[in-house]
């Protein structure tokens, strides 16, 4: 039985990076994945998660997403890649009062970050393919961007292999013991490997291994839909930001156009409650059309042939922060879960604080806010 010391199980987003940052820092992993690279049934796969730093969700992310910024530029010298991060400036849009805009100007203003404010007619001007409402407002901030998720995910996990990191693929971990002399795992065909510490990263199947401390997570199914504008030039990268704005009908968010892959838009506060294992992947055309008419409203230009539709998971809490911490009765178990539709952009500084608690330090970031006690 092969001896460890870490085990990360999910090689997705976030188990990829801290898989990369335990091998980092010389420590022998062992990581564990049901699916083969590059699948499509967790959380982690198209082209693009957004990044941004005016954080409206709460100011208390703003440290963190630095983090992680610096080491999205470290993974990209690390590995000779430089497009794994791109930055296109960012608008968020609402009214003023929205959670969208608040939110950004708090997250603004508390840690100085650059930003501009625009009326309704001013958005027009500087971005010609949005149209806002009469009563909206725009932020803008110029270092949000996306990162591409199946390149960085491939990127790190290679690293991780090449500094020593053992990852295995098509294999179901289906249970995990703990002991003061440290963590046993089985996979489905009865296989035991132990380690100094185990991380859990599995996503949407995250409740699954950590049944017993009954953590109140929720599974959204999620669609996005990829359009053809009608008015390219407006919405290619250079021309078009990011964008997420509060409007009657939800919470939106979306990308510039990119050759080959279209405009991407979707809804980030409503989705069907299910699981990782039940989700329903296909894509109703009244999905498409009703993501359709609403970009019509507020991008009118962009709102041309639906070029492909996908879902994937959101893993709700019910605050909809994090959860990164250790297990609290179990100090060599480590949990990464419930990011709610908006970790991606976070991957390598989770994977780093991750991969912190698993060899018994105490997180470099801020993270306190994150932990499980504010469940009970």
């Amino acid at each position: 039985m092969a001896s460890f010391d870490v085990i990360v199980v999910g090689l997705g987003g976030i188990g990829s990076a801290t898989a990369y940052y335990l091998a980092r820092q010389g420590q022998r992993v062992l990581g564990l994945d049901m699916y083969q690279p590059g699948h499509t049934f967790g959380s982690s796969h198209g082209h693009h998660r957004i990044i941004r730093e005016a954080y409206f969700e709460d100011p208390n992310y703003v440290p963190f997403v630095q983090r992680a910024y610096t080491l999205w530029e470290e993974l990209e010298a690390d590995t000779g890649q430089d497009d794994l991060l791109t930055i296109t400036g960012g608008l968020m849009f609402g009214r003023r009062d929205s959670d969208v805009v608040s939110g950004a100007l708090t997250s603004g203003r508390l840690h100085g970050l650059p930003y501009e404010e625009f009326s309704t007619r001013e958005t027009s001007r500087q971005f010609p393919g949005f149209q806002l409402a009469e009563d909206m407002v725009a932020v803008y901030e110029p270092r949000s961007g996306f990162v591409a998720p199946e390149l960085a995910i491939a990127a790190q996990s290679q690293r991780a292999a090449e500094l020593g990191a053992e990852l295995q693929y098509g294999v179901e971990v289906t249970g995990w013991t703990s002991a003061a002399a440290g963590v046993t795992v089985t996979t489905a065909d009865g296989t035991t490997h132990s380690a100094g510490a185990l991380v859990v990263t599995t996503g949407p199947w995250a409740a699954e291994l950590l049944a017993d401390l009954q953590i109140p997570l929720e599974v959204w199914r999620i669609v996005n839909s990829y359009f053809e504008p009608l008015e390219p030039q407006h919405y290619a990268v250079g021309n078009c930001p990011i964008y997420l704005f509060d409007a009657p009908e939800g919470t939106f968010y979306g990308f510039p156009h990119l050759d080959g892959v279209g405009l991407k838009i979707g809804r980030h506060d409503s989705g069907a409650v299910t699981t990782a294992r039940e989700i329903d992947r296909r894509v109703d055309p009244a999905e498409e059309t009703y993501l359709l008419d609403v970009l019509g409203k507020y991008l009118p230009g962009a709102a041309g042939t639906v070029l492909q539709s996908i879902t994937c998971m959101y893993t709700m809490t019910p605050d909809e922060h994090f959860v990164i911490d250790r297990h609290p009765e179990h100090a060599n178990v480590v949990l990464g879960c419930g990011f709610s539709g908006h970790g991606y952009k976070f991957a390598p500084a989770i994977g780093e604080a991750l991969g912190e608690l698993a060899t018994g330090n105490a997180p470099s970031q801020p993270i306190a806010f994150l932990g499980l006690d504010r469940f009970g």
